[in-house]
């Protein structure tokens, strides 16, 4: 008898579920946060810049899986912005390293605390406190998908 096969099954309906949930919940997240104007893209780079710390262009580049050539208009427009300024690479003064301004540390501690104030106030209104204790149980859980 085959006692993987029901695990297998509801495995992979897990996954499917799970999968579609974590795209709308990122969505709804999403929409908490203005972009102010922001393309996903540079957005994606202030927190690459934000959780790495300072990055050359063809650093970003490679970690957004795009040209160098298009990173750097990506990177110029945050820059006109004034929310990456750059300075002379400490062993190759040839590259430039990027890194964040004030004004963009600021930016992406109001979207955060707004996206985390939308989680608290919709936990709080959707969910009954046994609830709430279950989906701390379930973030465990997801913590533990999450690890590498």
């Amino acid at each position: 008898m085959n006692t993987t096969a029901p695990d297998s099954a509801t495995a992979s309906t897990l996954a499917s579920e799970l999968r579609v949930l974590v795209g709308r919940l990122k969505r709804r997240l999403r929409e908490q946060t203005g972009t102010h104007g922001l393309s996903w893209s540079q957005i994606a780079v202030l927190s690459h810049l934000e959780r790495e710390g300072p990055q050359t262009v063809t650093e970003l580049a490679q970690l957004e899986g795009m040209r160098p050539q298009s990173m750097g208009a990506t990177v110029a427009a945050l820059e006109a912005a004034g929310l990456v300024q750059g300075a002379a690479h400490p062993t190759d003064g040839r590259r430039t390293v990027l890194s964040l301004t004030a004004s963009a540390r600021s930016w992406i501690k109001a979207s955060r605390a707004a996206r985390e104030d939308w989680l608290f106030h919709t936990i709080q209104a959707r969910l009954s406190p046994a609830e709430q204790k279950r989906l701390a149980g379930a973030v465990e859980l997801l913590k533990r998908l999450a690890e590498p």
